[in-house]
């Protein structure tokens, strides 16, 4: 089902941060629904930041790749993966300079930032806060009343980072 946006539309862009992929989810919802309003899939994707050799390259390809996201979707708030614990010493560097290039950007185009853990949302997308990648994109699906499979994962994560946040709004 297609959604038309109107002035009533509240916009939510979530995003994964990575070292080289970004992935992004937008979603609305309707604010004159005022119980239980459905959130509805505005558009998803990825950030692709594999074929820059140099750090500065890449992270100047995300400012302007995220720059354009923002001017298209244009979100009223964005929900961000935090860090809290990382798995691989190698590439925490790498993420941590994506996110702050994607805070600086988002800042810079004055729209509020909320952040949650994984833990978080996963608990808030399933209820469990240890769920598997599989489990929380079925859900997210669900939700959206998506019926592909989403690839990369970086793109249903951010899409659940987005309900995530709008099931703390409400």
């Amino acid at each position: 089902m297609k959604h038309k946006r109107s002035k009533d539309t509240e916009i939510i862009l979530g995003i994964d941060p990575g070292s080289t992929i970004i992935g992004y989810g937008v979603i609305g919802i309707d604010r004159k629904e005022s119980r239980n309003p459905k959130p509805f899939s505005i558009g998803y994707g990825y950030i692709d930041l594999t074929g820059h050799k140099s750090n500065v390259e890449r992270l100047l390809q995300l400012h302007d790749d995220l720059g354009e996201v923002l001017d298209k979707y244009k979100p009223n708030s964005v929900a961000l993966e935090s860090l809290f614990f990382f798995k691989n010493a190698k590439t925490i560097v790498p993420v941590l300079q994506s996110r702050g290039v994607i805070l600086l950007t988002v800042a810079k185009a004055d729209i509020k930032v909320f952040e949650y853990t994984p833990l978080v949302v996963k608990q808030t997308i399933s209820g469990y806060g240890r769920a598997d990648k599989s489990l929380v994109q079925k859900l997210v699906c669900s939700t959206l009343n998506i019926t592909k499979v989403i690839k990369p994962d970086d793109v249903s994560d951010a899409l659940a980072i987005a309900i995530c946040h709008l099931r703390h709004m409400i």
